[in-house]
């Protein structure tokens, strides 16, 4: 075997590398004379077929097999002797052979980038800073009662946050139009479940009230309907005012507090918030972790990785959609929608995987099990939760590889100029305040 090595590119390399003919055929030979000792073919007992027959029938796949044995050794003999660092996998070119009995051919690929961490002691990190108080747990308790609220009837007009129940007809250019229509259909007025304006010429109506109006579609809409405008015409037959619950026994009981107690509730309420608040501190913090590495260490992403995590964001892309059922939306998702995203992510996985390589940042058992034990105590039982990851190591590796990017997180704060920020609740918490 032969073999010579040339650069196309930063990272992209080409050998071209020969093997010989006479050491493929022994090869087939030896695949030919091992399926001849079991093969079955008609007219013959198991392991009595003629060889030539086996011959004639399995050659040309055994060939096809031994050569690419021949060529796949080939390729890591070179890159074992000249220490290569192969990013994905490589593109096997054939080529014309200049030297009689010998299979020519060049493996295209691509080489892993050394990667320098920059300096880190200009950059600069705030690290939230936020103490759960008794208002946090009224806030949330409040939320809590919202997303249980119940509704009866009244007997006046529609107001923001009741329930109507309506008909409606929709018409473009006074012809009713495919989903346009409904009867009896129920919807709060300000969830957003409706289009633009639709709740505002419903406000204000009695049951047995009827308006017209006319409202344009949003241009992000279904093809079929996007920037149309159309003329709805809507009946109210019900006004329903929500009811919200008292933070009760009943209250504390439907929320898992088996023997209703208020004050267990509220623990339970602050201990989950505790536990998110501490989630998204740590969120922003790496956020802002990550950004500082990618800004001090210059790092050439491969192609071949990048093209790989970009089908994979694609996927799971895919995977959210069918969860939601708009599974018809896979057609409009294509690779190269979540190429920037791949790029920073193969770029930071290769810099933090050079962190934890050379400082030891790598998850200890003790943090690994800290962690899991912390996640466990949400659960009833948390000790079923503890073995459940412990029964499979794939399992732990998630929480290894979580406690990892944490290590590499701290690693980083330490390097760089990193100040507390007093922040809000609601700042931290963004629209999703309080869901315990």
């Amino acid at each position: 075997m032969q073999a010579n090595q040339e650069t196309a590119n930063a990272l992209e390399r080409r050998i071209d590398m020969s093997v010989t003919l006479t050491d493929i055929d022994k090869d087939v030979d030896v695949r030919l004379r091992k399926l001849s000792r079991t093969v079955k073919m008609p007219g013959f007992r198991p392991g009595k077929v003629p060889l030539n027959i086996v011959a004639r029938t399995y050659e040309p796949q055994l060939r096809s097999e031994a050569i690419e044995a021949a060529v796949g050794k080939a390729f890591e003999e070179v890159v074992r002797a000249q220490n290569l660092r192969v990013a994905g996998h490589p593109r096997i070119e054939a080529k014309q052979a200049v030297t009689e009995g010998t299979l020519e051919f060049s493996a295209v690929f691509e080489v892993y980038p050394e990667i320098v961490v920059g300096d880190l002691s200009g950059r600069e990190i705030e690290r939230p800073m936020l103490e759960v108080s008794e208002a946090e747990v009224d806030k949330t308790l409040e939320v809590l009662r919202s997303q249980r609220v119940g509704f009866e009837e009244a007997d006046r007009a529609v107001a923001s946050g009741d329930r109507a129940t309506v008909d409606f007809t929709g018409r473009k250019d006074g012809v009713p139009f495919e989903g346009g229509q409904a009867q009896d259909f129920p919807f709060v007025l300000g969830a957003g479940s409706m289009l633009e304006g639709f709740d505002a010429n419903v406000m204000g109506l009695k049951v047995g009230e009827s308006k017209t109006f006319d409202l344009t579609f949003p241009a992000d809409y279904h093809p079929k309907m996007a920037g149309q405008t159309v003329q709805f015409e809507v009946a109210v037959k019900k006004v329903e005012a929500p009811v919200l619950p008292e933070i009760d026994s009943d209250f504390a009981k439907a929320l898992g507090v088996t023997n209703g107690d208020v004050a267990k509730l509220r623990e339970e309420v602050r201990n989950n918030l505790v536990r998110e608040v501490k989630q998204r501190i740590q969120a922003k913090i790496k956020d802002q972790v990550m950004d500082a590495l990618l800004a001090v260490t210059p790092v050439e992403a491969p192609k071949t990785l990048v093209q790989g995590e970009s089908e994979r964001l694609l996927e799971n892309a895919r995977h959210e959609l069918e969860a939601r059922g708009m599974a018809a939306q896979n057609a409009l998702l294509k690779p190269e929608m979540f190429t920037d995203r791949a790029v920073r992510r193969v770029k930071l996985g290769l810099i933090v995987n050079e962190l934890v390589k050379n400082n030891e940042l790598r998850a200890t058992p003790e943090q690994i099990r800290a962690l899991i034990q912390d996640m466990a105590e949400t659960y009833e039982d948390p000790s079923e939760l503890v073995r459940w990851y412990y029964a499979q190591p794939e399992r732990l590796a998630g929480a290894e590889a979580v406690v990892t990017e944490d290590n590499v997180v701290e690693w980083v704060c330490s390097k760089a100029k990193t100040s507390d920020k007093p922040v809000s609740f609601d700042e931290l918490m963004g629209n999703d305040a309080a869901a315990a």
